[in-house]
């Protein structure tokens, strides 16, 4: 279990960022802030903690110079701003990450992993049948998607659209992240860059071309090839000898 902090003047912030942790549970949450200067009298009471979540732009001082007075107090420090400006200034002060907001729960975990190590599925508070993204189409309403509804997953840019057998999402996330997300579940196969393919959906496979169930075909690329075989050779039936003999 690993002991965290987040420091951040804006309430929605908070807010959001307890769900993350809810749903990450080897994360504990000791204590929020919503004004710096308490978070530095406050902080100097608390024994030191794993990870502290810290804002830049906040009245009477800014995270960096807070992070500075507060470095001891904490094995890991990230940023969550929505600048890109403050990079370098992190950076200097030793950041360990820098999320920009808004940022995905996949980014939060990505960031979470690099620091700590893995996250096994057990330890993510996902779920076990669905999740919840903010749905392109329908005006950013936030919609559950069934992991055993997913036929393919194609990156556009900074968004994804997930292809369900009853319609199509597009959400503000990368390829990577939503991979995060699959890998809570199972049978999930990437064999292109650009697509993430559900095993159960493959309509047929025709030399390097597969079709899905919803007529989507992927053309697998060099980098996958050598996966894509060990794929269909562990997965293809092959007839025994004596299936072939007796067929002649």
């Amino acid at each position: 279990m690993y002991r965290c902090i987040i420091i951040d003047d804006e309430e929605h912030a908070i807010q959001g960022l307890k769900k993350y942790l809810e749903a990450v549970p080897i994360l504990e949450l000791v204590a929020c802030f919503s004004d710096a200067v308490v978070a530095l009298t406050e902080l100097k009471k608390l024994d030191p903690v794993n990870l502290i979540l810290l804002d830049v732009d906040m009245p009477g001082i800014s995270g960096i110079e807070l992070s500075r007075e507060i470095k001891g107090k904490t094995d890991k420090l990230v940023f969550t701003t929505g600048h890109t400006k403050y990079g370098y200034d992190a950076f200097k002060v030793g950041a360990d990450d820098y999320l920009l907001k808004p940022y995905t729960l996949g980014e939060f975990i990505l960031c979470i992993e690099k620091m700590f190590g893995a996250i096994t599925n057990k330890e993510i508070g996902f779920n076990q049948h669905a999740f919840l993204v903010k749905s392109k189409e329908d005006n950013n309403k936030i919609v559950s998607i069934k992991f055993d509804s997913i036929i393919a997953v194609e990156s556009k840019l900074n968004y994804v659209k997930i292809y369900t057998t009853e319609r199509k999402v597009t959400t503000y996330m990368s390829l990577t992240e939503m991979f995060v997300i699959l890998n809570q579940s199972k049978g999930f196969l990437q064999f292109h860059r650009s697509f993430i393919i559900a095993y159960n959906y493959i309509e047929h496979i025709n030399g390097n071309t597969i079709r899905m169930a919803n007529g989507v075909e992927i053309t697998v690329r060099d980098h996958y090839k050598k996966g894509f075989s060990e794929f269909v050779s562990r997965y293809l039936i092959k007839p025994t000898r004596a299936r072939k003999i007796a067929n002649n």
